[in-house]
């Protein structure tokens, strides 16, 4: 089995979540309108809809209501991206021009407000409170990890407990609630919800790890942004942290800054890679794809349960 027999599995109602956010970012005002589909039509791996779909599997799947929970979590991880971009000032998302970078901060985060709107006005769909406490108290974990990441840009000195904490908020819990409420619309067991939970934190601790690899060891085509980018804007990710432990790496690295001269820097790039730092972060990452499979195997066998395997391993090994 690959990734992609997962996409062949969801497909139709993949193609109908798609339609959906189309739908969902339907504006009166055309900038808006257009602004947000631009973001849309980029693309993405709609890595939260697949998780939420897969997890409902595990209860009595009723794809129209599952639908609002999966559409939801996506734009909430669109509207975070792009308020990102204007945050990061940064002018490439998967390739194509930011929402930033062809229309301005401003546009950009009205943008970003406005599909987060969307979403919690989809999630009024589903009736019941705990879902939208839920929602509410994932949100505010999420800002506070976006909080979090402002306050310790270019903050050489903090430690990997702060990091773990970090991406916690920042990706990890999103992924988590995307396993949780897929399988709660389904009325999965609580015993479910739980092991699916403990996978998605999991495979998104992997996942944002293993997006903090690649910025260092793929390349700006596969990328959609520059390599190293993440430094350049003061984003201490953990393969840095691993660097920074070589005293003499060490002094280089808290020279960078957002002005950093280009040749310099990538000097920097490959002396990271060579101190055997991105090893040592893939050993980490390689650590919660294992506990993801471990609250898998927990899981009660269902044609599923496959694909959710499948999904980790990807994860974890992941090139783009």
């Amino acid at each position: 089995m690959d990734y992609k027999e997962i996409y062949t599995f969801l497909n139709g109602d993949l193609k109908k979540i798609e339609d959906e956010l189309e739908r969902a970012l339907q504006a009166d005002t055309p900038v808006l309108k257009e602004a947000s589909l631009h973001y849309l039509r980029a693309g993405g791996k709609r890595i939260r809809p697949i998780f939420v779909l897969l997890a409902a599997k595990f209860g009595d799947y009723d794809f129209e209501k599952v639908k609002p929970v999966a559409v939801s979590l996506e734009l909430i991880h669109m509207a975070s991206l792009i308020h990102d971009d204007v945050i990061d000032n940064a002018d490439l998302r998967r390739g194509r021009p930011t929402i930033k970078a062809k229309w301005g901060n401003r546009i950009a985060m009205y943008t970003g407000d406005f599909i987060l709107a969307r979403s919690l006005e989809l999630i009024t769909e589903i009736e019941d409170a705990e879902f939208h406490r839920i929602l509410a108290d994932t949100l505010v974990d999420l800002s506070i990890g976006e909080i979090e990441q402002i306050r310790d840009k270019y903050n050489f000195d903090q430690n990997l407990r702060t990091y773990l904490r970090r991406i916690k908020r920042k990706t990890a819990l999103l992924i988590a609630v995307s396993c949780l409420l897929g399988a709660k619309v389904a009325r999965a067991d609580e015993y479910c919800q739980r092991k699916l939970y403990r996978y998605g934190y999991f495979s998104g601790m992997a996942f944002q790890i293993t997006d903090d690899i690649l910025d260092f060891t793929s390349t700006k085509e596969k990328l959609g942004k520059p390599a190293g980018e993440d430094l350049i804007q003061g984003n201490i990710t953990l393969p840095v942290l691993f660097a920074l432990r070589d005293q003499s790496l060490n002094r280089e690295i808290r020279k960078v800054d957002g002005k950093a001269d280009p040749e310099a820097f990538q000097e920097i790039v490959e002396r990271i890679k060579a101190a055997g730092a991105v090893e040592e972060a893939q050993k980490v990452a390689e650590l919660y794809v294992r506990k993801a499979l471990q609250a898998l195997d927990d899981l009660p066998d269902n044609e599923t349960k496959p694909l959710l395997r499948e999904m980790v391993l990807f994860i974890g090994n992941r090139k783009f």
